[in-house]
């Protein structure tokens, strides 16, 4: 492999290092990888308020660890990085399979139960 390919993986690993470096990212992506969710199922979650949580998720978003789409008002957002999500389950352990419960003070449609949530399958291609 030439000195400057092997330079730019270097340093595409080095910027995706230092995203899952951060506690409430790796948090944010441990809960994402799951199942999809809402700004505001993440806000509970954190204890953090909706401006640093969607901080957080811009972060994500632009460096491509993440994906979002909208529902009516709510936006989901999932992990769209496979690479990633292999990542996380070597450090985290894989991902567990049991549902998500309602969380206390959070008003998205999972945890009211207005509809079902929004459950992304992604493709083994990505």
């Amino acid at each position: 492999m030439a000195d400057s390919a092997r330079q730019k993986r270097y340093s595409e690993a080095s910027t995706r290092l230092k995203l899952l470096a951060h506690p409430e990212r790796l948090q944010i992506l441990d809960t994402v990888r799951r199942s999809s969710q809402c700004v505001c199922h993440l806000e509970v979650l954190l204890g953090k308020p909706q401006p640093y949580v969607s901080q957080q998720l811009r972060v994500l978003r632009e460096g491509g660890l993440i994906c979002d789409e909208k529902d009516g008002l709510n936006t989901y957002y999932c992990v769209c990085d496979l690479g990633v999500r292999a990542w996380l389950d070597t450090i985290l352990g894989p991902a567990p399979t049991e549902r998500s419960h309602p969380l206390a003070g959070c008003s998205c449609p999972k945890c009211t139960a207005q509809k079902p949530p929004i459950e992304w399958v992604l493709a083994a291609s990505l």
